[in-house]
């Protein structure tokens, strides 16, 4: 797969079959997408293309309330599309400056001028340009003049992507991480650096990787007790998560995400690692004692090994 930062030096693309969107997750929905340009272009003796944008419209539009909660940074994204034989994608740098340009002159300067667009797959509802003022009916009007095709993408098909992304958020928000993970088509994971803690857990016998999320865009799921995998160095291990303000130790209201990995015992500090989260064991609650708070980790550390042959 070719990554492109703007519409200079695309070089020659073959016939380009294009759709447009950011992509977040890249869930089933938006594999059946990738899918049907994947097609379309092989229809043309072509190659597809997606075109999206980074940052994230919504953060330079509204850059102080944006609310944004991200299922993949853009690293994880373009590590995924890459799964689903995508072989071009256009990531055009987002700009108030962009935001400004109509949809005729971003159609006409760049989709037609400089990529030579063939066949432009679209969402019914979907809308571009300047006052969104670009659509389908927009596309289909140039598309004689200008010789492309518009394949609309049907109803269903994007009701479905916005249902799977609503539900994957809301999903990992609530910790029903099996759900998000059906969605996905794999286990949601992010990426963090191993910083140094408190080390209250060598105290109590459950020594902890203290993780620092990279980017502050990416949803992180409710408070709680998760089964995880971690990719330390290219080697995999398992072992346990607490996300929340470890409330039995510490009453700063401070939260963290703490990983006890199993059969491990080096010193990682300053590693960046994947953690792949597979299940919920429990909500995090406030135990009444130290030793109550380790007995319970002595039933979440069993019931975690035992989920260990089932995900493999």
């Amino acid at each position: 797969m070719k990554v492109f930062n703007s519409f200079e030096n695309l070089g020659e693309i073959q016939n380009p079959v294009l759709t447009i969107g950011t992509f977040d997750g890249v869930h089933i929905g938006h594999q059946k997408i990738i899918q049907q340009i994947n097609q379309e272009a092989d229809k043309l003796n072509g190659e597809s293309v997606l075109l999206t944008f980074y940052p994230h419209p919504r953060i330079v539009l509204n850059p102080k309330n944006h609310g944004l909660s991200l299922l993949q940074t853009q690293k994880e994204k373009l590590k995924k599309l890459e799964q689903f034989g995508l072989k071009n994608v256009i990531v055009i740098p987002f700009t108030p400056e962009f935001a400004n340009l109509s949809a005729e002159d971003f159609v006409l300067k760049y989709l037609v001028a400089k990529l030579k667009v063939k066949n432009i797959v679209i969402g019914y509802d979907h809308q571009f340009g300047k006052n969104r003022e670009g659509g389908v009916n927009f596309l289909n009007k140039l598309s004689v003049k200008h010789n492309f095709k518009v394949t609309e993408i049907p109803a269903q098909e994007i009701n479905d992507v916005n249902i799977s992304s609503t539900r994957i958020r809301k999903a990992i928000e609530n910790g029903a991480i099996d759900v998000a993970n059906e969605y996905l088509g794999e286990a949601f994971s992010f990426e963090g650096e191993i910083v140094k803690g408190k080390q209250l857990g060598r105290t109590i016998g459950f020594p902890t990787a203290n993780i620092k999320i990279l980017d502050t865009t990416k949803i992180i799921p409710s408070n709680g007790v998760y089964q995880v995998s971690l990719k330390i160095k290219e080697i995999k291990y398992y072992g346990m998560m607490n996300i929340g303000e470890r409330p039995t130790v510490s009453d700063s209201g401070i939260k963290s995400i703490e990983v006890n990995i199993f059969d491990f015992n080096e010193e990682i500090y300053g590693e960046i690692v994947t953690i792949s989260i597979f299940e919920k064991v429990r909500n995090e609650r406030k135990f009444d004692s130290i030793e109550e708070l380790k007995n319970q980790l002595k039933i979440d550390e069993k019931h975690c090994y035992n989920l260990i042959p089932n995900i493999k």
